[in-house]
């Protein structure tokens, strides 16, 4: 699926896809930096499948979720590969049906820490 089109910084052809998404991302206005973290996401897609993602099924994108889990990505990561895949499958793909199956993380809710009724006033009698 690669073509003689080239990038401005590389002399690699680029894939059909790659390109096509990002014609797709620059009409839609996103900016350098998260046009190269999407593009960064769909190709860890692409490595962990071992093939093209517009070849992945469901299946294929639960096991890479759960892979994202287990090797201790961060909350941030996860939810960033969500939205790079889900653009890709619903925009560049229009394979609705596998962006829908894609689940963002939520981060872990942390109580806020609350001082004791005498802890306020201990730092201004000191002064």
């Amino acid at each position: 699926m690669s073509i003689s089109t080239t990038t401005s910084t590389t002399t690699t052809p680029i894939s059909q896809l790659r390109q096509r998404m990002q014609h797709d991302m620059m009409m839609r206005g996103l900016g350098p930096h998260t046009q190269r973290d999407y593009i960064r996401h769909v190709r860890r897609l692409a490595s962990f499948l071992g093939r093209p993602p517009d070849t992945a099924t469901e299946e294929d994108l639960r096991r890479f979720q759960i892979h994202q889990h287990e090797a201790g990505a961060s909350v941030p990561t996860i939810n960033g590969a969500v939205s790079a895949l889900r653009f890709l499958y619903t925009v560049t793909l229009r394979r609705r049906d596998l962006a829908r199956s894609l689940v963002a993380t939520k981060r872990p809710y942390k109580m806020p820490e609350v001082l004791s009724v005498c802890s306020p006033s201990a730092p201004m009698a000191q002064n």
